[in-house]
Protein backbone atom coordinates (compact mmCIF):
# COMPACT_ATOMS: atom_id res chain seq x y z
CA UNK A 1 0.00 0.00 0.00
CA UNK A 2 2.78 2.36 0.93
CA UNK A 3 4.65 1.74 -2.38
CA UNK A 4 1.45 2.39 -4.35
CA UNK A 5 0.92 5.67 -2.53
CA UNK A 6 4.55 6.65 -3.19
CA UNK A 7 4.17 5.82 -6.91
CA UNK A 8 1.00 7.95 -7.14
CA UNK A 9 2.67 10.91 -5.45
CA UNK A 10 5.68 10.56 -7.80
CA UNK A 11 3.39 10.36 -10.88
CA UNK A 12 1.45 13.43 -9.74
CA UNK A 13 4.74 15.31 -9.29
CA UNK A 14 5.89 14.36 -12.78
CA UNK A 15 2.60 15.48 -14.33
CA UNK A 16 2.64 18.74 -12.36
CA UNK A 17 6.24 19.38 -13.40
CA UNK A 18 5.47 18.79 -17.07
CA UNK A 19 2.42 21.02 -16.92
CA UNK A 20 4.36 23.82 -15.21
CA UNK A 21 6.94 23.88 -17.98
CA UNK A 22 4.50 25.34 -20.50
CA UNK A 23 4.66 25.05 -24.29
CA UNK A 24 8.06 24.86 -26.01
CA UNK A 25 9.68 28.18 -26.93
CA UNK A 26 9.42 29.20 -30.61
CA UNK A 27 12.51 29.11 -32.81
CA UNK A 28 14.59 32.27 -32.59
CA UNK A 29 17.36 33.86 -34.57
CA UNK A 30 20.83 32.47 -33.85
CA UNK A 31 22.85 34.10 -31.14
CA UNK A 32 25.41 36.69 -32.27
CA UNK A 33 28.29 34.32 -31.45
CA UNK A 34 26.83 31.67 -33.75
CA UNK A 35 26.37 34.20 -36.54
CA UNK A 36 29.95 35.46 -36.09
CA UNK A 37 31.43 31.95 -36.23
CA UNK A 38 30.19 31.44 -39.78
CA UNK A 39 32.35 34.38 -40.92
CA UNK A 40 35.52 33.12 -39.25
CA UNK A 41 37.48 30.47 -41.15
CA UNK A 42 37.37 26.83 -40.25
CA UNK A 43 40.87 25.40 -40.62
CA UNK A 44 40.95 21.82 -41.89
CA UNK A 45 44.25 20.02 -42.13
CA UNK A 46 44.16 16.44 -43.44
CA UNK A 47 47.44 15.61 -41.80
CA UNK A 48 46.26 16.73 -38.34
CA UNK A 49 44.77 13.66 -36.68
CA UNK A 50 45.04 14.97 -33.15
CA UNK A 51 42.10 15.57 -30.87
CA UNK A 52 42.00 19.04 -29.43
CA UNK A 53 40.34 22.37 -28.97
CA UNK A 54 40.52 25.31 -31.36
CA UNK A 55 40.04 28.87 -30.08
CA UNK A 56 39.32 31.58 -32.64
CA UNK A 57 39.74 35.35 -32.51
CA UNK A 58 38.80 38.02 -35.07
CA UNK A 59 41.56 40.32 -33.77
CA UNK A 60 44.92 40.12 -32.05
CA UNK A 61 44.05 38.93 -28.54
CA UNK A 62 45.58 40.60 -25.52
CA UNK A 63 48.44 38.96 -23.65
CA UNK A 64 46.03 38.19 -20.79
CA UNK A 65 43.55 36.49 -23.12
CA UNK A 66 46.31 34.31 -24.54
CA UNK A 67 47.69 33.52 -21.09
CA UNK A 68 44.19 32.45 -19.99
CA UNK A 69 44.22 29.85 -22.79
CA UNK A 70 46.73 27.86 -20.71
CA UNK A 71 43.67 26.75 -18.70
CA UNK A 72 41.85 25.21 -21.69
CA UNK A 73 42.34 21.48 -21.79
CA UNK A 74 43.62 19.89 -24.99
CA UNK A 75 44.24 23.24 -26.68
CA UNK A 76 45.54 22.43 -30.16
CA UNK A 77 45.06 25.55 -32.30
CA UNK A 78 44.56 29.27 -31.91
CA UNK A 79 43.16 30.76 -35.12
CA UNK A 80 43.33 34.52 -35.55
CA UNK A 81 41.73 36.32 -38.51
CA UNK A 82 43.07 39.80 -39.26
CA UNK A 83 41.53 42.19 -41.79
CA UNK A 84 44.88 43.98 -42.24
CA UNK A 85 48.56 43.64 -41.41
CA UNK A 86 49.95 44.68 -38.05
CA UNK A 87 52.47 47.42 -38.85
CA UNK A 88 55.21 46.51 -36.36
CA UNK A 89 56.36 43.99 -33.78
CA UNK A 90 54.78 45.71 -30.72
CA UNK A 91 51.35 44.93 -32.18
CA UNK A 92 52.34 41.23 -32.43
CA UNK A 93 54.00 41.03 -29.03
CA UNK A 94 50.90 39.64 -27.23
CA UNK A 95 51.37 36.45 -29.29
CA UNK A 96 54.41 35.70 -27.11
CA UNK A 97 51.89 34.46 -24.48
CA UNK A 98 50.65 31.70 -26.83
CA UNK A 99 50.70 28.35 -25.01
CA UNK A 100 53.66 26.27 -26.17
CA UNK A 101 51.54 23.23 -27.07
CA UNK A 102 49.20 25.16 -29.37
CA UNK A 103 49.63 26.12 -33.01
CA UNK A 104 49.07 29.78 -33.80
CA UNK A 105 47.40 30.07 -37.19
CA UNK A 106 46.93 33.62 -38.48
CA UNK A 107 44.91 34.44 -41.60
CA UNK A 108 45.74 37.93 -42.90
CA UNK A 109 44.05 39.74 -45.76
CA UNK A 110 46.08 41.68 -48.28
CA UNK A 111 49.80 42.20 -48.77
CA UNK A 112 52.12 43.68 -46.15
CA UNK A 113 52.09 47.49 -46.39
CA UNK A 114 55.79 47.79 -45.49
CA UNK A 115 58.90 45.64 -45.12
CA UNK A 116 58.72 46.24 -41.35
CA UNK A 117 55.23 44.68 -41.26
CA UNK A 118 56.54 41.50 -42.91
CA UNK A 119 59.74 41.33 -40.84
CA UNK A 120 57.85 41.75 -37.56
CA UNK A 121 56.66 38.14 -37.81
CA UNK A 122 60.27 36.91 -37.73
CA UNK A 123 60.72 38.37 -34.25
CA UNK A 124 58.04 36.14 -32.71
CA UNK A 125 59.35 33.27 -30.62
CA UNK A 126 56.24 31.08 -31.00
CA UNK A 127 55.18 28.43 -33.46
CA UNK A 128 53.16 30.53 -35.91
CA UNK A 129 51.65 29.70 -39.28
CA UNK A 130 50.58 32.66 -41.42
CA UNK A 131 48.19 32.26 -44.33
CA UNK A 132 47.92 35.30 -46.59
CA UNK A 133 44.59 35.86 -48.35
CA UNK A 134 45.28 38.20 -51.28
CA UNK A 135 42.93 39.93 -53.66
CA UNK A 136 43.62 41.84 -56.82
CA UNK A 137 46.68 41.88 -59.05
CA UNK A 138 50.08 40.49 -58.00
CA UNK A 139 52.16 42.79 -55.83
CA UNK A 140 55.49 44.36 -56.86
CA UNK A 141 58.58 42.15 -56.74
CA UNK A 142 59.89 43.75 -53.53
CA UNK A 143 56.71 42.70 -51.69
CA UNK A 144 57.18 39.11 -52.89
CA UNK A 145 60.77 39.20 -51.62
CA UNK A 146 59.49 40.46 -48.23
CA UNK A 147 57.02 37.57 -48.13
CA UNK A 148 59.81 35.10 -48.95
CA UNK A 149 61.74 36.36 -45.92
CA UNK A 150 58.86 35.55 -43.54
CA UNK A 151 59.57 32.27 -41.73
CA UNK A 152 55.97 31.98 -40.54
CA UNK A 153 54.37 32.41 -43.97
CA UNK A 154 52.94 29.02 -44.84
CA UNK A 155 50.77 29.72 -47.86
CA UNK A 156 49.36 32.44 -50.11
CA UNK A 157 45.78 32.12 -51.31
CA UNK A 158 44.77 34.50 -54.10
CA UNK A 159 41.10 35.30 -54.49
CA UNK A 160 40.54 35.91 -58.19
CA UNK A 161 38.20 35.15 -61.07
CA UNK A 162 41.13 34.27 -63.36
CA UNK A 163 43.65 31.98 -61.60
CA UNK A 164 47.15 32.50 -62.93
CA UNK A 165 50.67 32.25 -61.51
CA UNK A 166 51.71 35.23 -63.61
CA UNK A 167 53.30 37.82 -61.35
CA UNK A 168 53.92 35.31 -58.55
CA UNK A 169 56.93 33.56 -60.11
CA UNK A 170 59.31 34.80 -57.40
CA UNK A 171 57.12 33.68 -54.52
CA UNK A 172 58.80 30.75 -52.73
CA UNK A 173 55.73 29.57 -50.85
CA UNK A 174 52.83 27.40 -51.90
CA UNK A 175 50.19 29.42 -53.72
CA UNK A 176 46.62 28.46 -54.40
CA UNK A 177 43.65 30.25 -55.85
CA UNK A 178 40.11 30.74 -54.62
CA UNK A 179 37.28 31.54 -57.00
CA UNK A 180 34.06 32.67 -55.33
CA UNK A 181 30.71 32.07 -56.99
CA UNK A 182 27.24 33.04 -55.83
Amino acid sequence: MRSTKLALVFAAGVVAGCMAAGPPAPAQAPAPAAARSSVMPLILDRSDLSLGTTVQFARIPSANELYDLHNISALAHIVVTLPSWPRSYPELEPFQQTPADADLIVVIQGFPPTREAAEAWNQLQVRARVVLLAQGPPPPTNVLLDLNSMRALERVIVETDDPSHRGYERLQRPISFRVLRD
